[in-house]
């Protein structure tokens, strides 16, 4: 049996150094979200689409140039919608990504209260167990309860600075190399 394969590339197919993420659609509106009420250009992306394309950026790497290639009939190819294609695109993954900074500002913000609030809960704990200590009262389970439970207080201020943090700022490099993204319509022939 053959070794596997680790650095297996995507499935998707190049243009030179740029990796396409192809779409086929029979007209341009199968892009974007139909209760949408919005003017075309300013339009959410269909869920499913956006996944898709989303997921393709996953796999390919948000570092790599990209290239959104959307294949449509001639007849689909030549109207206003196709043609401001590109641009309800990039709008739609710009508004993301400044959405995943935003999420990541007040997420950055709550680890940093809850920092201080664990640290002064810390400190209030091991305060007491000092006193406890200083008047000879010596429980175990008290005192060792007391500096447990202070650092438990650094939990979650913890999680969010070494873990929470990294699938929000690596969502936002995706939606920014989307946002950047070439978009080309590719006509179809029947």
């Amino acid at each position: 049996m053959p070794p596997a394969n680790r650095h297996r590339h995507p499935p998707y197919r190049r243009d030179g150094e740029t990796w396409l993420i192809e779409i086929q659609l029979d007209e341009v509106r199968q892009l974007f979200h139909t209760l949408d009420p919005a003017p075309f250009h300013r339009r959410d992306l269909d869920p499913a689409a956006a996944q898709y394309i989303e997921e393709a950026v996953r796999e390919i790497g948000a570092t790599r140039p990209l290239r959104i290639v959307v294949h449509l009939p001639a007849s689909e190819a030549d109207t206003d919608d196709a043609r401001t294609l590109h641009e309800a695109v990039a709008h739609y993954f710009s508004y993301r990504a400044d959405e995943s900074r935003t999420e990541l500002k007040r997420l950055l913000l709550r680890g940093s209260a809850s920092l201080a609030i664990g640290a002064l809960f810390l400190a209030f704990c091991l305060s007491v167990r000092d006193s406890l200590i200083a008047a000879s009262i010596r429980s175990d389970v008290i005192t060792e309860g007391l500096l447990i439970i202070g650092w438990v207080g650094l939990w979650r201020p913890v999680e969010i600075f070494l873990y929470d943090w990294w699938p929000i700022w690596r969502q936002r490099r995706r939606l920014d190399a989307l946002a950047r993204a070439e978009v080309q319509i590719s006509i179809v022939v029947d």
